[in-house]
């Protein structure tokens, strides 16, 4: 793809991300093209529908959340970033949830979305561990599973505050001994 083709590309994807958190998946594409700076023709070139417009910005998310393991882990301690990556997991789901049920149209999109993000948490896993902060025997798939549970609890309520005070508490059996008392 050529550099100015990609940064339309790009931007497409930001703006759209915007549009469908703001306004939901029905967002105006002609809104997103407009914001974007270029016409609804480039919108539909990149994307054919509408769906697949969805399906980029979902897998885009996706990869920023993932993408931000590695880093948290090498600024923060091992708990502290498991915990930020834990606020930025919530955060997603929450304005994120819409774009879920579209982008995911199959089960092997839902099982590699599931295998990305479960490789995400078993980095800062592996981080806390390495430093001593969280036990060695947290499964990642446990803490995913975890995590989703309590987006749909705190989603359920609209309390975001909810979700902070249940990734506080479930932080308290991941973290290692000498951390808890």
């Amino acid at each position: 793809m050529r550099a100015d083709a990609q940064e339309n590309h790009d931007r497409l994807l930001e703006v759209a991300a915007r549009a469908f958190a703001r306004e939901g998946t029905g967002a105006s594409l002609k809104a997103v093209a407009r914001e974007a700076g270029v016409g609804i023709g480039t919108v539909y070139r990149r994307f054919p529908t509408r769906e697949t417009l969805i399906e980029a910005v979902y897998q885009q998310e996706v990869a920023r959340l993932c993408a931000a393991a590695p880093s948290l882990a090498a600024e923060l301690e091992g708990a502290a970033a498991l915990r930020a990556w834990m606020e930025q997991f919530v955060d997603f789901m929450g304005t994120k949830r819409e774009l879920v049920r579209p982008a995911l149209t199959s089960d092997d999109e839902r099982q590699q979305t599931r295998d990305e993000l479960r490789a995400a948490i078993a980095v800062l896993l592996a981080a806390g561990v390495a430093d001593g902060t969280v036990r060695a025997s947290i499964d990642p798939n446990d803490l995913l599973l975890s995590l989703g549970g309590i987006t749909l609890i705190a989603d359920s309520e609209n309390q975001r505050a909810l979700a902070t005070r249940l990734i506080a508490l479930l932080l308290d059996g991941v973290l290692s001994a000498s951390r808890t008392g």
